[in-house]
């Protein structure tokens, strides 16, 4: 194949740990480009020191990408060879790739993929949940508020669901889940394709023990099963006490984190779930907000889940 040809940019796949996963073409494209911009040069020289490239890499991140994208564009337009790296994995996924190309297109350059490995569909694949559909949601909100927002928005999500999380937010994420979503399968990948690679499941709850008695390092790749299908038939009251019950004298939650929490788990009404508690009695009913920032009523609210671009690319 004639390539790399002018005027093309080139996204090409990266190891997301195991330098032995370079291909054969990403490293001949690599070695022929005219231009190469990379996420960060010195992390890419460790890979790139080897090939022997005839390319000076120049960095595209975050933090510079607009006075980059038109310096990029103008080489392109000039008929050179452009490709992109991110630190690991595909580049676009989590990045600012995702802009360069946008504006490739838009200026009428081709863009090809120079396919690679990628930790969303490598912790999908390995973990044993269902892989047929599944919806990517990169990096929840940092701060706790908006990421059980968030939550609560995907909380009736069928799909497996792919999340990332930062190695010192990860045990808090997994309570959230835990409290959320109930002990859903769950399947938590860290260091993939190298030698540590670790993968803690096959629940949620065991997954937080895990990773509270063992600190997580590294970013991680979060892998949960989607919500059982909904049923239009409303929990009978017995049933809906009976879980109020559990997550406040089994899990330690006060009354109204688990109305909340049951809520969103089941789709009913935090207000007529919170009642249940005054039929009973002795429960301690108690109107706290708990300052956990979902919304009362409907759990789903509208409220959309956010992403932020935190790991560039797909490499855990």
């Amino acid at each position: 194949m004639d390539e790399p040809r002018g005027g093309v940019l080139y996204l090409v796949g990266t190891p997301i740990g195991n330098r032995e996963d370079l291909s054969p073409r990403s490293a001949r494209v690599l070695q022929q480009l005219d231009r190469l911009a990379c996420e960060d040069t010195r992390h890419s020289a460790v890979l790139l020191g080897p090939l022997g490239i005839r390319a000076r890499p120049i960095s595209f991140h975050q933090h510079n990408r607009r006075q980059r994208l038109p310096k990029l564009l103008g080489w392109l337009a000039a008929g050179e060879s452009v490709g992109l790296i991110c630190d690991a994995g595909l580049p676009g996924i989590n990045d600012p790739g995702e802009e360069l190309v946008a504006a490739a297109w838009a200026a009428g350059h081709p863009v090809v993929c120079i396919p690679g490995p990628t930790a969303v569909t490598t912790a999908l694949v390995s973990s044993g949940l269902p892989s047929g559909r599944f919806v990517f949601e990169g990096f929840l909100p940092a701060t706790r508020s908006r990421r059980r927002r968030a939550l609560v928005a995907l909380a009736r999500e069928e799909r497996t669901l792919v999340f990332y999380e930062a190695p010192h937010r990860l045990v808090v994420f997994l309570e959230d889940v835990l409290e959320l979503w109930g002990d859903r399968p769950l399947r938590v990948a860290r260091e993939l394709t190298k030698y540590h690679e670790e993968q803690v499941g096959p629940t949620a709850a065991a997954a937080l023990a895990h990773f509270r008695g063992q600190t997580p390092r590294g970013e991680c790749c979060v892998v949960v099963a989607g919500a059982p299908a909904f049923s239009d038939a409303s929990p009978a009251g017995d049933e809906l006490l009976a879980s109020l019950r559990a997550l406040i004298e089994t899990e330690g939650l006060s009354p109204s984190r688990a109305a909340r929490a049951l809520a969103v788990r089941t789709g009913q009404s935090r207000q007529a779930i919170y009642a249940l508690l005054h039929g009973a009695g002795g429960l301690g009913a108690d109107q706290g907000d708990d300052n956990t920032g979902e919304p009362d009523g409907n759990p789903a609210g509208g409220v959309e889940p956010g992403t932020s671009a935190g790991m560039k690319g797909s490499g855990v």
